[in-house]
C-alpha cells in the first residue's frame, strides 16, 4: 500500500484550464496636455504589461480622441503605433469652432488597443481649454542691466481680460564638462538649468496686463534666448486651467559683464602717528563692497584744487583700508576711493574725505 501510494502521488495531475489571455494593455494613467495658440500637445508613457501582468510585445495601436463635454461622445482625432514603455506624443491643430468663444473645458484621451482592436479602456483625461487664445506677444526686447535682464514688450490694448505673461529663457552657451578639480558634493553650486520660465502675473499695472519684467537669475558670461506668450488662467471646478497664446519671436542676449562695482561709501580719513616713528600718516577706511567679482580698491589723493593722483600700488588694495604715509605737517589732503572688478571695470570715485596734518 505504501508503494502504491507513493506511485500515485508522483503522477502529474492536470490542473484546471487557464482562460485564454485577452492581451489587453493596461490603460495609460499619466496623459497630460497643453495648448499654445491653436495647437494642442499630448504626452504620456505607454504601458509595459497587459491586464494579465504579462509583458507586451511589438508595436501597439493607439487611438486618440477628444470630448467637448461630459454628455458628448469622444471624437476621433488620430491613430498611431507605439512600442511598450515608449514615450508617446501627439499634436493636433484645433478646428476653428474650438478656437473661438469663451474658455471652456476640452478633454483628451488615449486608448491602447490590441491587434484585434480591443482595449481595457480609455486613459485618464487630459483637460485643456478650448476658446479664443490670447494674442501673440509683440515687440519683445531684452536689455542687459547690472541687476539682471530687463525685458519689455508691447501691451495689448485690445484684450478684454488682463493676461499674464510667461517668459521662456533658454541657455544657449554650451554647458562645460565637469573637471576633476571642480567643486563637487552638497556644497557645490548648482548647475544653471538649460531652460527656465518666469511667470509675470496679470495683477500688476492697475488691472492691465504687464509689459515688463526683470530676470535677476542670469549669469554673466552666458548667452540666452527669450520668448514670451500671453496666458489666460481660468478656475473651473476647483482646478486652474491655462490657455496659452503663441510664442513670440525669439530675442538673443549675450550677458557680458561690462558693469563696474558699486561706488565705495563711508570713506573716513584720520591723522595718526606713524609706526615706530614720529612721522605722521593718515589712515583711510570705508565700507567694503560685496560684489562677487570684486578685485579691490584704488585710492586717490589731491591737495586743494589740484589734480587727482593715484597713491595706492599698481595692484588693487584688497581690504577696505589704506595708510597714506607720504604726508607733511601743515598740509591738508583730500581723498577718494574707487572699486575695481576682476575684469578691470572701475567704479566712479567715492565721496571725498579731507584730513589735515597739524604742525608740530
Amino acid at each position: 500500500m505504501l508503494a502504491l501510494g507513493a506511485a500515485l502521488s508522483g503522477c502529474g495531475m492536470p490542473g484546471a484550464p487557464l482562460p485564454p489571455s485577452l492581451d489587453l494593455a493596461v490603460p495609460v494613467t499619466n496623459l497630460v496636455g497643453t495648448r499654445a495658440g491653436d495647437q494642442v500637445s499630448l504626452a504620456w508613457t505607454m504601458p509595459k504589461k497587459n491586464t494579465d501582468k504579462l509583458l507586451l510585445k511589438g508595436d501597439l495601436p493607439v487611438h486618440v480622441c477628444r470630448r467637448e463635454d461630459a454628455a458628448s461622445s469622444c471624437t476621433s482625432v488620430g491613430d498611431l503605433q507605439l512600442a511598450p514603455e515608449a514615450e508617446g506624443t501627439f499634436s493636433e491643430k484645433l478646428p476653428p469652432a474650438l478656437t473661438t468663444g469663451a474658455p471652456r473645458e476640452l478633454a483628451y484621451f488615449v486608448e491602447v488597443k490590441n491587434d484585434k482592436g480591443r482595449s481595457a479602456g480609455l486613459s485618464n483625461g487630459a483637460v485643456v481649454l478650448a476658446g479664443e487664445a490670447p494674442s501673440p506677444v509683440a515687440g519683445l526686447e531684452a536689455e542687459l542691466r547690472k541687476e539682471g535682464v530687463r525685458l519689455r514688450w508691447t501691451a495689448d490694448s485690445q484684450e478684454a481680460t488682463p493676461t499674464a505673461i510667461r517668459l521662456h529663457r533658454k541657455l544657449l552657451t554650451p554647458v562645460p564638462e565637469k573637471k576633476d578639480n571642480q567643486q563637487k558634493g552638497p556644497l557645490a553650486p548648482p548647475a544653471e538649468p538649460v531652460e527656465e520660465t518666469l511667470f509675470v502675473d496679470a495683477s500688476g499695472r492697475a488691472g492691465r496686463s504687464p509689459d515688463r519684467a526683470l530676470d535677476k537669475d542670469i549669469h554673466f558670461g552666458e548667452t540666452y534666448e527669450y520668448r514670451a506668450q500671453r496666458v489666460v488662467r481660468v478656475r473651473i471646478d476647483g482646478q486652474t486651467l491655462e490657455l496659452d497664446g503663441p510664442l513670440s519671436a525669439p530675442v538673443h542676449l549675450e550677458a557680458l559683464d561690462v558693469f563696474p562695482p558699486a561706488v565705495p561709501v563711508g570713506l573716513a580719513a584720520v591723522a595718526v602717528a606713524g609706526e615706530n616713528t614720529n612721522e605722521p600718516a593718515i589712515d583711510l577706511s570705508w565700507q567694503p563692497d560685496t560684489e562677487a567679482d570684486l578685485a579691490g580698491y584704488i585710492v586717490y589723493r589731491r591737495e586743494g584744487s589740484g589734480n587727482w593722483e593715484r597713491i595706492s600700488p599698481a595692484l588693487a588694495v584688497v581690504g577696505p583700508a589704506f595708510r597714506d604715509a607720504h604726508v607733511q605737517a601743515g598740509h591738508s589732503y583730500i581723498y577718494a576711493v574707487s572699486a575695481i572688478d576682476e575684469g578691470g571695470h572701475e567704479s566712479a570715485r567715492s565721496a571725498e574725505a579731507m584730513e589735515t596734518i597739524a604742525n608740530p
